[in-house]
């Protein structure tokens, strides 16, 4: 079945979030197949904020593997403690960096990323299962608002394992 998403202009970014989520929760809602509903994730907010490059990297062992994604070619394993998502991944919490030049151990997949946020997807027992990860081609992308709304929207993914 084809789907479209029809995204209503001139809403700022916390209107957008809420608007998007039951959206988003009706688009994945009955799939229980991960990677499709990465997949469709991925689009929808590619399609809706115009990031750079926004994907999934699924645990595998002691790194992360490159999953579904929108965006340039992508750095397809990063090892646990590493980079922004692997240090997300290290300490299990969400990463904001406003300027990726800044943060020590970076790793450069694309030189067109100024921020970045990394949110972790957690199993029912709370270890790590997965890494959303968003790049901005802006410095100072995304905050607390950011935050807050993958902080909810990830829980859509979280109930496919």
């Amino acid at each position: 079945m084809a789907e479209s998403l029809y995204i209503e202009k001139g809403l700022d970014k916390e209107e957008l979030y809420t608007q998007l989520y039951p959206r988003l929760k009706a688009l994945l809602e009955g799939e229980t197949n991960l990677i499709a509903n990465m997949a469709n994730f991925c689009a929808v907010l590619n399609e809706a904020f115009g990031f750079l490059w926004a994907g999934f990297y699924l645990v595998n062992g002691n790194e992360l593997v490159l999953g579904p994604f929108q965006g340039p070619i992508a750095c397809t394993r990063i090892q646990h403690g590493k980079g922004v998502c692997g240090s997300a991944w290290k300490n299990n919490e969400t990463i904001v960096v406003p300027n990726v030049d800044e943060f020590q151990g970076h790793i450069v997949c694309s030189s067109l990323s100024k921020s970045e946020i990394v949110v972790p997807g957690r199993h029912k027992n709370g270890e790590v299962a997965f890494i959303l990860d968003i790049d901005s081609a802006e410095l100072n992308s995304f905050d607390a608002i950011d935050e807050k709304h993958l902080g909810k929207y990830i829980n859509l993914i979280e109930a496919c394992l």
